[in-house]
């Protein structure tokens, strides 16, 4: 009895750890997803670490290597500077630039 209620444990310890992964819309494999995560996390740290850039006001997400920016900037200098970032950050294949410039 002892081995049915481990078996049915690690059982459902694996069906949370699959769900905990699942591949959003769009994202072939589990593998493009944490490539997409990283990414992502890559951009933002890079914003964080930059002073013209404001981390808190732009959003980044990524799917298949390509950054999506939204959120707002206080200028121009900081828009561009957002794009390069991303830009020049590994992994990155193309920026879609979203933000917006409220002073």
């Amino acid at each position: 009895m002892k081995h049915t209620a481990a078996t049915l444990a690690l059982s459902g310890l694996l069906a949370f750890t699959a769900v905990g992964c699942a591949v959003t819309r769009d994202q072939s494999t589990v593998g493009e997803y944490v490539d997409d995560a990283t990414v992502t996390t890559r951009v933002k740290a890079k914003f964080a670490e930059d002073p013209t850039v404001s981390a808190m006001s732009i959003s980044v997400e990524t799917l298949k290597g390509t950054v999506q920016l939204s959120g707002f900037a206080k200028s121009t200098a900081e828009r561009n500077r957002a794009v390069e970032i991303a830009r020049t950050t590994p992994g990155v294949k193309s920026v879609k630039n979203d933000i917006v410039i409220r002073p």
